[in-house]
């Protein structure tokens, strides 16, 4: 199909022709060669490929004269996704060489005045949508996540006022209606666990009086998780009562990423997306041109077999290996065996998250006295809680890799501390859920 956009009606120069031929994950302008194009995008971390692409196709191959990237103004709060191209514009040419102009994107919406879209034989003016039915909301757990989120999405944050009382209970209240709205409210529930926790709960409470439509937790650390099961006798399973808190106060769907355990999920009665973080972490290793043949990934105990062995097959298959650990008292672990062969190999300690470090810091030193050449150490979740720093710092680790699920202080980050941003992964999700699209084919 061709869509031909014509910026007004004035002569035949203005009338230019831009025709949109959708080839297999791109779009193809034609641009008579010489025209000056002004394309303006979402400027974002989805679309800086996509921007250099065009400034490259600017300057080379005798395409274009001139391009400029500007970012489109919310002037009708129209939800965009990153790369999608809001308007673009033509000037005189000085040739009529034609040539093409190769700019990737997903689509194509035209924004502006009185500009009229032909798609085949029918005509008609695009009129600006109504305001976006997709509302972010940031907890105070992580902004910084949170605006990343957002500015992926190619969305302003919502606002809402938080305080505490001098008590410590805390208040919540939105400044903008959200009535018929898909609100999205983002909140790790790190420490201080009990405060972020109950700030989320109010933070439900107020958009559900506020009416909007649905109401999804988006929790990338979700606190309690590990208590999950009962180990003895007159025992909480904590990680139950936290899901049937977050549903009873009027949340519909939660979207979380790398839960301890895939029981966690089963414990809500309402959708539960379970994003797998480990993907960033995939994609960063890769990047290192680590091969299957110079890696073997190990479970840091028997419960984590699964995760593990699932990014070792994620990994080109990789060897697995699993280090038998018997803990004797909450977050104390005494590491006994090894099962497989480490021996001058980078070995991947894969974990869900790093509390203490001591299971990991354990089956480090086993690791290299069975003579693993590296140690690397991958968690998704850095709770960090002391003395974790300085048991990743000792010098077992050639490098520790987490995710930014949960904010980090300057005293808790190291030189052998990577973290890497799950921001693009959440805000797929969220657009994924708020276009009722499939999830499970980003993972």
């Amino acid at each position: 199909e061709s869509v031909v956009l014509v910026k007004g009606a004035a002569s035949a120069l203005a009338l230019t022709l831009l025709l949109l031929i959708i080839r297999t994950g791109q779009h193809v302008f034609e641009l008579p060669f010489g025209y000056h194009a002004t394309i303006e995008i979402m400027l974002s971390s989805r679309a800086v490929g996509m921007a250099s692409t065009l400034q490259r196709a600017s300057t080379s191959q005798n395409q274009v004269r001139s391009a400029t990237i500007m970012q489109p103004q919310m002037k009708y709060g129209n939800i965009m996704r990153p790369g999608q191209v809001v308007c673009m514009t033509a000037t005189e040419p000085k040739s009529t060489k034609e040539n093409r102009l190769v700019y990737p994107t997903n689509n194509l919406r035209y924004l502006h005045g009185n500009d009229t879209l032909y798609r085949g034989y029918q005509e008609r003016a695009v009129e600006p949508e109504p305001q976006g039915r997709l509302r972010i909301f940031s907890g105070s757990a992580n902004p910084q996540l949170s605006k990343d989120i957002a500015m992926y999405l190619g969305l302003d944050l919502g606002e809402v006022y938080i305080k505490r009382f001098a008590d410590g209970e805390v208040y919540v209240q939105l400044q903008e209606s959200i009535r018929g709205c898909d609100v999205f409210l983002i909140q790790p529930t790190c420490p201080p666990t009990n405060d972020h926790l109950m700030e989320l709960l109010v933070m439900i409470d107020a958009c559900r009086r506020a009416s909007a439509r649905n109401i999804t937790a988006v929790i990338p650390y979700f606190g309690y998780a590990r208590a999950d099961r009962r180990t003895s006798g007159r025992e909480s399973i904590a990680a139950k009562l936290t899901a049937n808190l977050l549903t009873r106060s009027g949340c519909d769907r939660v979207i979380a990423m790398d839960l301890h355990s895939g029981q966690c999920a089963g414990y809500f009665d309402i959708p539960v997306e379970n994003v797998a973080g480990q993907i960033v972490a995939l994609d960063y290793l890769a990047s290192r041109g680590m091969t299957p043949a110079e890696v073997v990934v190990v479970s840091p105990d028997v419960g984590g077999v699964a995760r593990a062995r699932g990014f070792a097959k994620r990994l080109a298959d990789a060897p697995l290996a699993i280090v038998d650990k018997r803990r004797q008292a909450h977050n104390v672990a005494k590491v006994y065996n090894l099962i497989g062969d480490v021996e001058g190999k980078v070995a991947l300690l894969v974990d869900d998250m790093i509390d203490t470090a001591g299971t990991l810091s354990a089956a480090a030193s086993l690791l290299r006295d069975s003579g693993a050449a590296k140690v690397i150490a991958c968690a998704s979740h850095a709770v960090f809680s002391p003395p974790a720093v300085e048991r990743l710092s000792n010098g077992d680790f050639e490098e520790v890799i987490v995710t930014d699920s949960i904010p980090l202080s300057q005293d808790q980050r190291f030189p052998e501390l990577t973290v890497l941003s799950t921001a693009n992964l959440l805000a797929e999700t969220i657009w994924r859920v708020h276009t009722e699209s499939s999830v499970i084919k980003l993972m």
